[in-house]
């Protein structure tokens, strides 16, 4: 019998409360008061958020200037380079115990690759690797972006899939540090142009039972929908982040 992989929904959330949550999640799964491993998914407002390996370069609008178009930066502790949260995108942060699986945080990112890439695969899209960088392609074009933090071997922060995205944003920054990249959704790549998520209903859906069933194969768990007080009911610091 495979191991459960709690998934949590948390809908639409603003980015600093999900961040204390990961944080304290994995805390708690590190410490053994959570005795499973979690993929939190979630939606949110308009955000960039700064890896550890952001590059001046990459941030050709100010850091001051970017409120002014909406969008809330956060300077985080995941690896990689600035790249933008906001909606339309699936956002996922999976919190586990890779010595449960495999202590190897290179295996680990290109099983999120890959798992990406087998959720595509299910939409019709022909999801790839590019040599050299994390993420995942659609031939030039990037539809999925990956950044990762792990302590003790416990992971959090992840990945992001264009769904319906606004893509209009990136051009704030150089995506991932990659000069020249053109970036790509769900919605474009199967034929919906310019269509909103509104016309398109079931894409979201069908988006997301896409990348949790990949996921689950990927690590070799069986999926168990939960709500976060079912998961972290009894760690008040985890609960708290949310209701404040």
């Amino acid at each position: 019998m495979r191991l459960p992989l709690a998934v949590i929904d948390l809908g639409h959330r603003p980015y600093a409360p999900v961040l204390e949550l990961q944080r304290a999640l994995c805390r708690a799964r590190g410490e053994g008061l959570i005795d499973q491993d979690i993929l939190l998914l979630v939606e949110h407002g308009p955000v960039m958020t700064l890896g550890r390996s952001t590059k001046p370069s990459s941030l050709p609008v100010p850091i001051a200037d970017l409120p002014a178009h909406g969008v809330e930066v956060f300077e985080i502790e995941r690896g990689g380079d600035v790249t933008f949260h906001g909606p339309g995108q699936l956002v996922g942060y999976p919190i586990v115990d890779l010595q449960k699986l495999k202590p190897d945080l290179h295996w680990y990112l290109r099983e999120l690759e890959g798992g990406l890439i087998d959720a595509l695969a299910t939409l019709g899209i022909p999801g790839q690797r590019s040599q050299g960088q994390t993420g995942v392609w659609v031939g030039s074009r990037k539809i999925a972006s990956i950044g990762v933090h792990v302590k003790k071997w416990i992971t959090f922060h992840g990945f992001a899939l264009n769904v319906t995205t606004d893509l209009k944003y990136f051009d704030l920054i150089v995506p991932c540090g990659i000069d020249g990249v053109e970036m790509t959704s769900v919605l474009r790549e199967t034929g919906g142009g310019g269509r909103s998520r509104e016309e398109t209903p079931n894409i979201w859906e069908r988006t997301r039972e896409a990348v949790v069933a990949a996921m689950a194969a990927r690590f070799g768990r069986e999926v168990t929908p939960r709500s976060l007080d079912e998961v972290a009911g009894n760690i008040p610091e985890a609960m708290g982040v949310l209701s404040a």
